[in-house]
């Protein structure tokens, strides 16, 4: 007689995994604000709050806060773009690394959302709904470009989800 185990393993994403994920981002901006004056603790609850939602409920695809100045990212702005593990491997980096002394004279503080395919299934009423809930409403806009490239350099997961973190970086 032959006897064989199998076991499987799955995952569901909680607002418990949002948070986890979301605080790190919100850590990140505090460096910012620490090096740089902004954003505000009022602007970071709210950024925070927002990504958590986004994060609950899988509507983010991409997020950026950072400065701007003449229409582009400049340091010390951070793309995080929202992944399913693969594999079962999945990093949980840190939060950090925020570069201090760059110049940000006339830059201003800016954030841009990227919805994943996810959003655009809901009905338009759907989508208004979860936006009224969210802390602050978002104007629509183009996608600003980039003074100098990105660099991934961090990964934050929970619950089988995960954000890679890329920063601006100057030539």
């Amino acid at each position: 007689m032959t006897t064989s185990y199998t076991s499987s393993e799955s995952q569901s994403f909680t607002i418990t995994h949002a948070k986890k994920i979301a605080v790190k981002v919100a850590t990140d901006l505090k460096r910012i604000q620490r090096f740089y004056g902004q954003p505000s603790d009022r602007t970071i609850v709210d950024y925070e709050k927002e990504i958590i939602q986004l994060l609950r409920f899988g509507y983010l695809k991409k997020i950026s806060y950072g400065l701007k100045k003449n229409d582009q990212w400049i340091e010390p702005s951070l793309h995080f773009e929202a992944e399913d593990i693969r594999g079962g491997i999945s990093v949980d980096d840190d939060p950090g690394h925020i570069k201090p002394g760059s110049t940000i004279y006339s830059a201003n503080l800016h954030s841009f959302l990227i919805y994943n395919s996810n959003w655009w299934t809901l009905t338009e009423d759907e989508r208004k709904i979860f936006e009224r809930n969210l802390p602050f409403t978002r104007k629509k806009g183009e996608e600003p470009s980039i003074n100098g490239y990105l660099s991934q350099d961090k990964t934050y997961s929970a619950g089988g989800k995960s954000i890679v973190r890329s920063t601006v970086k100057s030539f």
